[in-house]
């Protein structure tokens, strides 16, 4: 069977993350959504998404099809019932559609001609940003039990500390040194060929992907994870960073998003909490207004490519979009759209000629091409964001 994941009704409330990916390639917990489906299913899956995303990540179509939702993160009991599905079958969960059956030749789906069955269970989903750090506890647990079932870890460096070292699992070519890894609260997971350095204090849940580091005297508190070629320093709780993104020197994130390729620069703190204890209200785009989160912690939303100077001090709940760079004293504005240059005193446009320039030198140093299909998806978001920059 064919599997194919479609971004749903969630697409602009996950913005600008999924600005540059389709929902199926946000990272939480220790994998990506698609790459959580590829396990449980054990098959290649392909995306449906916006057109300007299509030539990155093209949709395979086959004789017979199922779509999935791919806000739903996958567990047994929903995987089966989706591989069950039969042609002109689909599974709702209440008046959201989960996953369906098509054939090539169906040029509209009518779910009036289908037959609806009804998912009641529990799986893990991701509606809006703030799920991401939110739900990330409850992801990391799911696939480290996914990613380690019935394998071994690496063994644990001697001059390593551990509290419930069963907890932990080291991939091949990892590199700690000592340093506290406490596995009382979550499980630990570190990729392949990442580094560890002396000093590091890490609880769990946390995970650390492949080629990334963990700098020197770095304090981490979960549920924290990282994507590959990532550089983690100073105090970290309760955040994702996607991938290729730094925040590799002292200053604060906590119960953040950071998409991939950003960097924040040394002593960069962000507030996760309001000095008057009241519930987070974020930017969105789907509304393009603020809304609230409910979440009495929540702070930085940064979509990829974008970069903050030294000393930058985020608010509570700050939402920045793709390329943007921001630097000086003060706090700037909580949201600050795509292509924004500037801080507190005052913002101009990015010039994509400069931004694109950065975003080569940057891939450049991880060994990866800034080609032309980034670089259409990026003209296309600053065509898209034009209308949020004043």
């Amino acid at each position: 069977m064919n599997y194919i994941l479609f971004d749903g009704t969630v697409r602009d409330a996950l913005l600008p993350f999924t600005y540059t990916r389709p929902v199926a390639e946000i990272r939480i917990g220790i994998l990506t959504i698609r790459e959580k489906w590829e396990l449980h299913l054990g098959n290649t899956i392909s995306t449906l998404t916006e057109e300007y995303l299509s030539e990155k990540y093209p949709m395979v179509e086959l004789a017979e099809n199922i779509m999935i939702n791919a806000s739903y993160c996958p567990n047994e009991e929903l995987v089966e019932l989706i591989q069950n599905l039969q042609p002109n079958q689909a599974l709702f969960q209440e008046d959201e559609i989960v996953a369906f059956f098509t054939e090539e030749t169906q040029e509209e789906v009518d779910f009036d001609e289908y037959e609806i069955f009804q998912y009641n269970g529990n799986a893990l989903r991701v509606q809006n940003t703030w799920d991401i750090f939110e739900k990330n506890d409850r992801a990391l647990r799911e696939d480290f039990d996914l990613v380690t079932k019935d394998r071994e870890s690496q063994p644990i460096p001697k001059t390593i500390q551990t509290v419930n070292p069963e907890n932990i699992f080291i991939e091949e070519g990892a590199e700690l040194s000592f340093s506290v890894l406490n596995a009382s609260s979550g499980p630990i997971y570190i990729g392949k060929d990442s580094l560890i350095m002396e000093g590091c204090v890490i609880r769990g849940p946390f995970a650390l992907g492949e080629h990334s580091q963990v700098k020197m005297g770095a304090k981490i508190y979960g549920a924290t994870t990282a994507g590959p070629e990532c550089r983690l320093g100073g105090e970290i709780s309760n955040s994702v960073l996607f991938g290729y993104s730094s925040k590799g020197h002292d200053g604060f994130l906590g119960n953040s998003v950071l998409g991939e390729w950003c960097n924040l620069g040394a002593d960069t703190n962000t507030s996760n909490l309001k000095n008057n204890y009241a519930s987070v209200k974020l930017w969105s785009y789907e509304t393009e207004r603020f809304a609230d989160t409910g979440l009495q912690f929540c702070g930085l939303m940064m979509g990829d490519h974008s970069k903050s100077g030294i000393n930058t001090m985020f608010n509570t709940g700050t939402v920045v979009g793709v390329c943007a760079n921001i630097f000086g004293g003060g706090f700037p504005r909580n949201f600050i759209p795509s292509y924004s240059w500037g801080g507190s005193s005052g913002m101009t446009t990015y010039l994509t000629s400069k931004a694109f320039e950065t975003a080569e030198k940057v891939m450049e140093r991880r060994h990866m091409v800034f080609d032309q299909k980034e670089r259409q998806i990026l003209e296309q978001v600053f065509e898209d964001t034009k209308k949020y920059r004043k």
